[in-house]
């Protein structure tokens, strides 16, 4: 399981977040994704915990708490959804799909 965290402060760490869940158990990952254009941080991360019941400790702690001027959701992350593997999805299922000939 995972912990979603969102409305992070664009300045924060994967230190700062690892030290923040360390008070409620052993952190095993810290991940905060960036933005591929600019570089920049996307204002969420996840973070996996030892067991279970930390990462239920923590969220009931965290959700909601203020932290570095903002007010953190923190909750239990949703299985990431498959996207498909084209642009634009598939063409076929399209409800304006015409055929000239």
């Amino acid at each position: 399981m995972s912990i979603y965290i969102g409305n992070l402060s664009y300045d924060v760490t994967d230190a700062d977040l690892t030290t923040v869940f360390a008070e409620y158990g052993s952190v095993k990952r810290v991940q905060l994704p960036v933005d591929r254009e600019t570089g920049r941080m996307r204002g969420f991360g996840f973070v996996e915990m030892g067991t279970d019941s930390e990462e239920s400790v923590a969220i009931e702690a965290l959700d909601g708490a203020e932290w570095m001027g903002r007010d953190l959701k923190v909750n239990k992350a949703k299985p990431r959804e498959d996207r498909g593997g084209s642009f634009g999805g598939d063409r076929r299922s399209s409800k304006n799909f015409s055929r000239s000939y």
